[in-house]
């Protein structure tokens, strides 16, 4: 394919209006590495807001030839970041970046860290906010860190559906289990206190039991859908199972 034919054949085309962004967004990753990786959530958030605007304002997908100079000529983070080795402050080799994360609400950034033994043979990954390391002189440097405190820290392990899940109904059902002991003491109480007091408790045993049945429908429900949806029921659960808390409190 030659750059010199019609454009209609040669080139998947990009709007004009693009093109800026893609400038201002190469400017905000290489300020990104020179402060030392402490801007890192604003970069990706300039990206990611580029990338709106454009899909917004036009249909047209890709870029064109002549622009992908501009592309190449930016900041990578696999050139730039990944399999960086990364170093404490006394010059001391304590571990190589793996990963890059942004996470899902923007606000902050990791890098994963394979710390201990070799990558891949005797290590375990880490998470540390980029905030936490600084560029010198072309090094990445981790104040402070020892190969034995990232070794100390808890492994990482990259989040899926259904491990999350997963943990999202086991602590509803913890709670809900909760709530039956509450439930079943406060019973007690009852049938142990004065017709005053029986009746107020008995007032918020009702209650509570009314509740629990609703948070344990919303959490059936979650478990009979389809494993990819559900997201669609955890509000749900959330504020039955709050509902739930208050009847008790």
């Amino acid at each position: 394919m030659c750059a010199g034919k019609d454009s209609s054949h040669t080139r998947i085309r990009m709007t004009v209006d693009m093109v800026p962004m893609f400038d201002h967004a190469k400017e905000k990753m290489n300020k990104f590495l020179l402060i030392g990786l402490l801007a890192g959530d604003g970069i990706f958030g300039a990206v990611s807001g580029a990338t709106a605007q454009a899909a917004a304002s036009s249909t047209t997908v890709g870029v064109a030839i002549l622009q992908t100079s501009k592309i190449a000529s930016g900041w990578s983070v696999k050139k730039t970041v990944l399999g960086a080795t990364i170093y404490n402050d006394t010059g001391e080799r304590i571990g190589k970046v793996k990963d890059l994360i942004i996470s899902a609400d923007r606000q902050v950034s990791y890098v994963i860290i394979a710390a201990g033994g070799f990558v891949g043979i005797g290590s375990h990954d880490v998470a540390i906010p980029v905030t936490q390391l600084q560029n010198l002189d072309g090094r990445l440097v981790m104040p402070g860190a020892t190969k034995d405190t990232l070794k100390a820290m808890p492994h990482f392990e990259y989040a899926n559906g259904t491990n999350r899940r997963d943990g999202f109904i086991a602590k509803t059902e913890r709670d809900l289990s909760k709530a039956r002991d509450t439930i079943a003491s406060l019973q007690k109480k009852a049938d142990s206190t004065t017709d005053e007091a029986k009746s107020a408790l008995e007032l918020k045993i009702n209650a509570s039991q009314l509740e629990l049945k609703s948070t344990e429908s919303r959490l059936d429900e979650m478990k009979n859908a389809a494993a990819d949806r559900w997201k669609e029921f955890e509000a749900g659960v959330n504020s039955a199972n709050r509902r739930l808390h208050q009847s008790l409190a």
